[in-house]
């Protein structure tokens, strides 16, 4: 995460990336930019704080897995830790509604196909299993988005990429996406003593 003072709104704003989650009560704003990935900005309006989550593949909901993660890279984890967050700062689940963004087609490898769809599917799935209203919603399509969340008042300021400004975000997200894999291949080598 990256904190500055952004003179264009007169605001602290903190960028998040993928894996990455944020919740305040402060007065903020909470960025991130986003292809294929999604972010998820939850809102209590009685506590007036609000969160916002960055994940790059769903991952499952009835995985066993999901769980040993320490990061918020799939969905299920990155959903219960902005959720938790912001309900040990004292919200209330009951009053949480959420606001959800991204699943671009910015990726241009075989192997990414169908994640943007399996990224939204997951967001939409889990909010309604949740019970946790989905107040807006701009997913899908072809562009990349960046996304400026304002913590107090759920406010949300959203641009679209198109073109040579989205060859960024697929190097940003295609260099995450190897790394995930990565990850994902050193944890299921055995070793044998």
């Amino acid at each position: 995460m990256y904190t500055h003072f952004d003179q264009r709104f007169g605001y602290t704003t903190s960028t998040i990336h993928p894996g990455e989650y944020y919740s305040t009560g402060e007065d903020i704003i909470i960025a991130t930019i986003l292809g294929s990935c999604i972010a998820v900005a939850f809102y209590d309006p009685v506590k007036m704080q609000g969160g916002m989550n960055h994940f790059m593949l769903p991952g499952e909901l009835h995985s066993s897995d999901y769980y040993r993660e320490s990061s918020g890279r799939y969905g299920m984890f990155a959903m219960e830790l902005i959720i938790n967050d912001l309900i040990k700062k004292g919200s209330r689940r009951e009053n949480l509604v959420a606001k959800v963004f991204g699943g671009g087609h910015v990726l241009h490898n075989t192997s990414s196909g169908r994640i943007p769809e399996s990224n939204i599917k997951f967001a939409l799935d889990f909010l309604e299993t949740e019970k946790i209203p989905v107040v807006s919603k701009d997913v899908g399509g072809y562009e990349a988005r960046k996304v400026l969340f304002f913590a107090r008042t759920s406010r949300v300021l959203l641009k679209r990429y198109k073109g040579h400004m989205i060859k960024p975000v697929e190097r940003e997200e295609t260099a995450y996406l190897e790394r995930i894999k990565k990850k994902k291949d050193d944890q299921s080598k055995a070793t044998f003593f």
